[in-house]
């Protein structure tokens, strides 16, 4: 036996967060300057000394691919690395079909490995844990199955697999993304529900049996929440693990964990990491959050002609200039160059964007390799943004990759 073996599904599409997702994988998409989504999973393992991996990818998987290569390549001296996988039809001439089929068309890699237990995440929320603790909790409960779980607002069940279990932590009923109306909240908490958070540990013949079941049903759409998990905790050996258990040196008490799914709550996520106190942090030391680096120069700010720069709770990547700008409450990646009198508000760019003397952008995403002209206004009047970008549900501007703006 080998161990720990996680699987990292990272194919998804990403529709909801386009066009953020036009050009690149869910996994792909930038965040907080200089991260990739995927990057928060692979830390929680890494930070876990878990260095077994394999990544599975799929749709346009070109950009995650080149992170992966630049960000997380191990020695191959060592037994352990992170191994990106890209969808190869090895047991089917389609897609993947499902968060399970996508095991299942891989399991080759689980069998050549030969683990005890098998780690199956996600790779496209924005939390901190330490696996290695839901490892030794899995271990103790003996179950076939454990499985993350978070409460989250009534509202949200729609959003989520929800969970029901007994006073020993045993799943004893699951209904995949239910109506709001119908779903079972949490005894003595009538505004709350026990949601999945997509992230499982198998016994790693559970998981291969469960697997080679379920490929063989032809109703089935091959996914853990909708097919693998209803099948399975019935049998009494499904547990869940509860991220608010999960205790990491320098963390806040109440543990951050959010779903980017959308423009809107990308947005929120960036907001969070801006506050004074913010509930999620990039500076804990103890735990660190490793992605890559490009090699450029400190940003630099600089006063023109009587424009003074002003910075006021934002961050500001490495490469970027700013001259005689106002940035407030914004995050901007590497190499933004930002002219003289310009008014950045609320905005995140994901990198190498240009914002010409006089534009002013509020609540606005901007992709990279974006120029934006002088004197243009972004934000102020949704109106007219929306015949020319995307606009989400609560006003948020996105400007696609690539972009000659004015």
């Amino acid at each position: 036996m080998a161990g720990i073996l996680a699987m990292i599904l990272a194919g998804g599409e990403g529709a909801r967060l386009f066009p953020l997702t036009k050009t690149r994988t869910k996994p792909a998409v930038p965040f907080g300057g200089n991260y990739r989504l995927v990057d928060f999973a692979l830390n929680n393992f890494v930070n876990a000394d878990l260095m077994k991996i394999y990544i599975l990818t799929q749709f346009k998987s070109q950009s995650l691919n080149i992170h992966l290569r630049k960000a997380w390549r191990l020695s191959e001296v060592s037994k352990r690395f992170i191994e990106a996988i890209p969808a190869q039809q090895r047991l089917s001439k389609e897609w993947y079909s499902g968060t399970a089929d996508a095991i299942y068309q891989n399991k080759s890699f689980i069998e050549k490995q030969d683990p005890e237990h098998v780690c199956i995440f996600g790779s496209d929320h924005i939390y901190k844990m330490d696996v290695q603790q839901m490892v030794e909790h899995h271990k103790l409960k003996k179950g076939a199955l454990t499985v993350a779980a978070i409460r989250v607002q009534k509202s949200q069940a729609k959003n989520f697999g929800i969970i029901e279990i007994d006073d020993e932590d045993r799943m004893i009923g699951f209904v995949e993304k239910p109506d709001v109306n119908e779903a079972k909240t949490i005894p003595g908490d009538p505004d709350h529900v026990l949601a999945s958070m997509g992230n499982y540990i198998f016994k790693a013949h559970v998981l291969l049996n469960e697997l080679n079941e379920d490929a063989g049903v032809k109703d089935s759409i091959h996914d853990f929440g909708h097919n693998i998990i209803p099948n399975l905790y019935p049998k009494g050996e499904v547990f869940i693990y509860r991220l608010s258990n999960n205790k990491i040196l320098g963390e806040p008490e109440i543990a951050y964990w959010r779903d980017v799914g959308n423009i809107d709550s990308y947005w929120e996520a960036h907001m969070d990491m801006l506050q004074p106190q913010a509930p999620f942090s990039l500076y804990n030391k103890h735990w660190r959050l490793h992605t890559y680096h490009p090699p450029l120069p400190p940003a630099t700010f600089h006063d023109v002609d009587g424009s003074e720069s002003i910075i006021d709770q934002s961050f500001v990547g490495a490469g970027s200039y700013i001259s005689g700008a106002t940035i407030k409450r914004s995050l901007l990646g590497f190499k933004a160059h930002i002219c003289p009198n310009s008014i950045i508000k609320e905005s995140i760019f994901l990198g190498k964007v240009k914002v010409g003397e006089g534009a002013r952008l509020t609540r606005v995403i901007v992709d990279k390799n974006v120029d934006i002209a002088p004197g243009t206004v972004i934000g102020e009047n949704l109106e007219e943004d929306r015949k020319r970008y995307t606009v989400s549900d609560n006003g948020i501007v996105v400007i696609a990759k690539n972009t000659k703006v004015g």
